[in-house]
């Protein structure tokens, strides 16, 4: 079914393109024989538009054609690109012709359906008229004065997204909490560091200690396991040296954070004299996808005063899906959340929600009153200023973006992508079972499989030579891209599922790549090794519309042009067309213009 969405664009927007007898002579000069020559055009634009259009629907049809991870070697484009700028313009056919030439073999291809390698970059039709159409507005939404409807659909959609996590009141801009969008987790929780780091030190110093005492004490744990951008906000945040406490995992706790590991370091740094102020809690660490107790720890944050951070980059956006919701249980005694719609989300890169049950927190740590800036709402404190909630001032209007995802696939349609993605990773961790020169080295949570080659008897390095080995002999080759990990020691092999293009056929395929590489490592008869000892069937070409018996066929996994899918090379261009014909509009009054997004 088509789906009708109404956008209402103020034409007087472009104003300054109003045309003449000579702008139209320049015009067509121009698109004939010469490169643009004024910074913009609306006919000129009309055209650009639509021949990038073009050139990118080419590029997603014929995506699998390129190896996945780029083959050049470094420094490859400094010999191909001029070391100063053109003097005289250059057309847009001769940009297109270097793009294909020489900056296409320099692209690792992060949405080609093999690319099983870091959490995948999701992307969409609807996300990515999303970003084109916050790109043409090119609004800078910093204050909401600036752009009210920018700031108020911000709070509206991830309002929707809470809701749909199930994420306390607490949490809401309707019960006293709020959210914003960051460009990434990284950016937030550095925020949230800031934040606590702010609280702590008013605490403190309103006792009688000087402010740099107060921060040569701070301390902040987390576990191995957790992103590096915790690492580096606390160097940003001036937490000191060592103050950072990484705690070592292992497999008796699936690599989670173990509880009486924490409260012990916690102790042992009272006791020294250190004041414990930051925790952060991981759902689906980048490694394996463990889960830390929530509960527990945010139990000791509690006790002990910790500003409790959770970080749920990767599988938050699994949580709009009731199985998975559990995993988020302990959140309401968290101080912050955070998930990457840009991961799993179909939203296309930037795209990272924070939520806080404190707003006034950040604003604390973050805000800025310039007198430029100043004005009636903003001194009112009837409005939301978003850029007291985070680093820079200037802002994207990423909120266009989830907004479009969530209106054009709906909850159900999102979930459908999620568990899809699911099910073609539970696939795969099966084939992996049921061939016995393999093995799952940590639990699947989600659609994250961490596997290996078992060593062989007496192997002096436990794997890692040959399972190195696989892994670069596939990844050389270019037709699947995965990486790997170390786990208690363990080199350990990662196939991240749930890209938007991924379908069950190439999970098979790759499986096939796999074994076909380990039979040669090996010195195996191929069939021997490719084949279950189980007996369990491969998916053939012909399995298109489902992993196993209960795997749903939907078309949020299925390539052709329909209506429904993610993303079809010929649905994103019939859909970018009228709204590169609506943003080239010249007429001065409102328009109204239906849209069917095929």
């Amino acid at each position: 079914m088509v789906a009708l969405y109404e956008l209402v664009l103020y034409d007087g927007l472009t104003c300054m393109n109003a045309r003449d007898s000579r702008s139209d002579a320049i015009i067509s000069d121009n698109m004939v024989n010469k490169a643009p020559m004024s910074p913009f055009n609306v006919e000129e634009f009309r055209q650009s538009a639509h021949q990038m259009v073009e050139f990118l629907a080419d590029y997603y049809r014929d995506i699998e054609s390129y190896p996945v991870r780029s083959q050049v070697e470094p420094g490859y484009l400094y010999k191909q690109i001029p070391d100063t700028a053109p003097e005289s313009p250059e057309t847009l056919d001769e940009v297109f012709s270097d793009v294909k030439s020489k900056i296409l073999p320099g692209i690792t291809h992060w949405l080609s359906p093999q690319f099983h390698a870091y959490y995948p970059a999701s992307f969409s039709t609807a996300g990515y008229l999303g970003e084109m159409l916050c790109g043409g507005l090119n609004v800078n939404g910093f204050s909401w004065i600036a752009s009210p409807a920018a700031t108020e659909l911000e709070v509206i959609v991830v309002e929707w997204l809470g809701k749909l996590l199930n994420l306390p009141k607490e949490f809401l801009s309707s019960g006293g909490g709020g959210g914003i969008i960051e460009g990434t987790a990284c950016e937030a929780v550095f925020v949230c560091i800031l934040a606590a780091r702010k609280r702590f030190v008013d605490k403190y110093t309103a006792e009688g200690l000087l402010e740099g005492e107060v921060h040569s004490k701070l301390v902040a744990y987390t576990s191995d396991q957790t992103h590096s951008c915790v690492a580096k906000a606390c160097k940003m945040a001036g937490v000191q040296g060592d103050n950072l406490r990484i705690l070592p995992t292992d497999a008796s706790t699936d690599f989670a954070l173990s509880p009486a590991v924490l409260l012990q370091a916690i102790e042992n740094d009272i006791a020294a004299g250190f004041i414990p102020f930051f925790v952060c809690g991981t759902v689906g660490t980048t490694s394996s996808s463990a889960v830390d107790p929530l509960h527990a720890i945010g139990d000791l944050a509690k006790s002990f005063g910790m500003w409790f951070h959770i970080d749920a980059a990767y599988a938050g956006s699994a949580c709009i899906c009731p199985e998975f919701r559990p995993f988020l249980d302990g959140v309401e005694k968290a101080d912050s959340f955070c998930l990457n719609p840009h991961k799993w989300l179909l939203i296309n890169f930037d795209s990272s929600c924070l939520w806080v049950k404190d707003p006034k927190a950040l604003e604390s740590a973050l805000s800025t009153d310039p007198e430029y800036l100043k004005n009636k709402h903003s001194d009112e404190k009837n409005v939301i200023d978003f850029r007291n909630l985070q680093l820079p001032l200037s802002r994207r209007f990423r909120a266009v973006k989830l907004w479009m995802v969530m209106r054009m696939y709906g909850a159900s349609g999102l979930r459908t992508h999620i568990r899809n993605g699911v099910r073609m990773a539970k696939h795969f961790e099966s084939l992996v079972k049921a061939n016995r020169h393999f093995e799952i080295v940590t639990p699947r949570n989600f659609a994250l499989v961490c596997f290996r080659v078992k060593p062989q008897a007496n192997d002096p390095d436990n794997g890692k030579t040959i399972n190195q080995k696989l892994m670069d002999t596939i990844n050389a080759n270019g037709t699947v891209f995965f990486t790997h990990t170390v786990m208690g020691g363990v080199y350990t092999l990662r196939m991240a599922i749930g890209a938007t293009m991924t379908q069950p056929i190439h999970v098979t395929d790759t499986w096939a790549i796999i074994t076909t590489e380990a039979n040669r490592l090996l010195g195996l008869d191929s069939e021997m090794c490719f084949n279950s000892d189980s007996g369990a069937e491969m998916c053939s070409s012909s399995d298109n519309e489902s992993v196993d018996s209960d795997c749903e066929s939907t078309p949020v996994l299925n390539l052709s042009d329909s209506e429904e899918q993610p993303l079809g090379a010929g649905a994103l261009a019939a859909a970018m067309r009228p709204l590169v014909a609506l943003s080239a509009s010249n007429s001065f009054q409102e328009r109204t213009e239906c849209i069917a997004v095929a």
